[in-house]
């Protein structure tokens, strides 16, 4: 590609980077010598600056971390600017940040502002769940029901729970019980049950009560719940927590 476009810099610098790096421990001095190297190539070089970065925002380093993946971000912002956002929400709680790289993908991209560095969640989601968690729950509500309504939206495999516990915290008893029901039929979570218990001890409901109480634990210790290897996610709950409702 880059030579395809006369770009012999970033051309040189890749193919030092990409066929080197495997022989290297991320967190080891060689590691970023070769990047640097990479860097002294083509200072421009974007995916070099990711790969500086990258070590960082695993030691939870969000200093040097933001310092690298900007610079990734400055020199091709469509491909690490979601990477950047990705990582504001995810590891640092850093929601206004990432609600401002959302709001900039949106401007930039007017077809599809597209989904989190793992695929987990289209950043509309992200969006949805920052403003929450910024106590703005009509926002984040808001932000899913139209995102949920959209002709061409693939829903994703957190979608309507998500949306379920917003109506939920919103006190939206009944609209938080048809969207986790729709969760449920076609992702079974142990946290879409234990909100739906929530909703029907409210409620007054106490055989369905007990009934998703007693799924949310069973499905709990056969692991059908939320899950990703690097954090907590956004309402996700413990045993403990299903035992205690």
């Amino acid at each position: 590609m880059y030579l395809w476009n006369s770009d012999t810099a970033q051309y040189k610098a890749c193919k030092l980077l990409t066929e080197n790096q495997h022989k290297y421990y991320q967190f080891s001095k060689e590691f970023h010598q070769l990047v640097d190297s990479a860097i002294q190539v083509c200072p421009y070089f974007a995916y070099a600056y990711r790969e500086k970065a990258a070590p960082y925002v695993k030691s939870g380093n969000f200093i040097l971390w933001k310092q690298y993946i900007d610079l990734a971000v400055k020199y091709d912002t469509l491909s690490y600017l979601p990477v950047r956002t990705s990582l504001r929400y995810k590891f640092f709680g850093d929601y206004s940040g990432a609600i401002e790289d959302i709001k900039l993908l949106e401007k930039l991209n007017k077809s599809d502002i597209g989904s989190t560095s793992n695929g987990t969640y289209h950043l509309s989601v992200v969006k949805a769940l920052c403003y929450k968690q910024m106590n703005n729950l009509h926002k984040g509500i808001r932000i899913m029901e139209n995102l949920l309504s959209s002709k061409n939206y693939i829903v994703g495999s957190y979608d309507r729970f998500h949306l379920g516990v917003m109506y939920y915290q919103n006190k939206q008893y009944e609209k938080a019980i048809e969207m986790l029901n729709k969760q449920v039929k076609e992702n079974d979570l142990s946290e879409a049950r234990y909100f739906l218990s929530l909703c029907y001890k409210i409620s007054g409901r106490v055989d369905e009560y007990n009934q998703s109480k007693l799924l949310a634990l069973k499905l709990y210790d056969e692991q059908k719940r939320m899950s990703d290897p690097y954090h907590f996610m956004i309402d996700q709950i413990t045993k403990q927590e299903i035992s205690n409702i």
